[in-house]
């Protein structure tokens, strides 16, 4: 497969955070879950996410993924069908489930992009991909939570889509430090989720805040006038 371009997603359902990171342009959009919902005191109802989804796309966001909820393939549907007339480029997650599994065929089946997730082994991540899911979600940091080498198993699933040569995105989440985006980056991961947490350890550097800090001393000093 020809290397694809990187896409960075915010995983916070907080518009407050968004509002401080969409802005860089560094981010392709936001993912967002119930549990994510929760933290950020949002209620998990259609009016709330379509009024979040405005918010998204309104500081740059080109793509936001939203959970169906149901404990049924025929009520994964139904509000994945909802969700998608929420916003433009929403992608619906589902988890990877025989319920979940089955919602996605349907989904996909009326040109409904679907985010398969909490994926914890690569024969989730082939079914996604035999499906014709967009992306599937492994979660990182809880694969090494359950004593697994979760870095070792994100990498074979990277392995496997590229061996395919699926167009299906292995979209890494449950990331908890910047290091480990990088370590995947160079093993061919090229898709990503991530809460501020993250984000700050991406961009944020002492040693680059000195050095800006030292610019602007010295265009003050030779005259330089700032221009609003």
């Amino acid at each position: 497969m020809s290397p694809r371009p990187l896409r960075l997603f915010l995983d916070s359902a907080d518009p407050e955070q968004w509002e401080r990171w969409l802005p860089l342009g560094v981010f392709h959009g936001v993912t967002t879950n119930p549990l994510l919902l929760e933290r950020a005191g949002r209620p998990c109802t259609l009016e709330n996410l379509a009024a979040l989804g405005d918010r998204a796309f309104a500081l740059g966001a080109r793509e936001i993924h939203l959970q169906a909820w149901g404990e049924t393939t025929d009520q994964l549907v139904a509000c994945g069908r909802k969700l998608v007339g929420l916003a433009p480029q929403v992608a619906v997650k589902v988890p990877a489930t025989e319920a979940g599994l089955a919602a996605a065929r349907r989904l996909i089946g009326e040109d409904i992009g679907v985010t398969l997730t909490a994926v914890y082994n690569a024969g989730q991540v082939l079914a996604g991909a035999a499906l014709g899911c967009a992306y599937a979600a492994p979660y990182l940091g809880r694969l090494d939570d359950l004593g697994r080498d979760g870095t070792a198993e994100v990498v074979a699933m990277q392995e496997l889509l590229q061996n395919t040569e699926s167009p299906t995105r292995l979209l890494t989440a449950s990331l908890r430090s910047w290091d480990k985006v990088v370590e995947l980056a160079w093993e061919g991961c090229d898709t990503f989720t991530f809460g501020p947490a993250v984000a700050e350890g991406m961009v944020d550097d002492a040693d680059t805040e000195d050095a800006a800090d030292a610019f602007a001393e010295a265009a003050a000093k030779m005259g330089a006038e700032i221009i609003e």
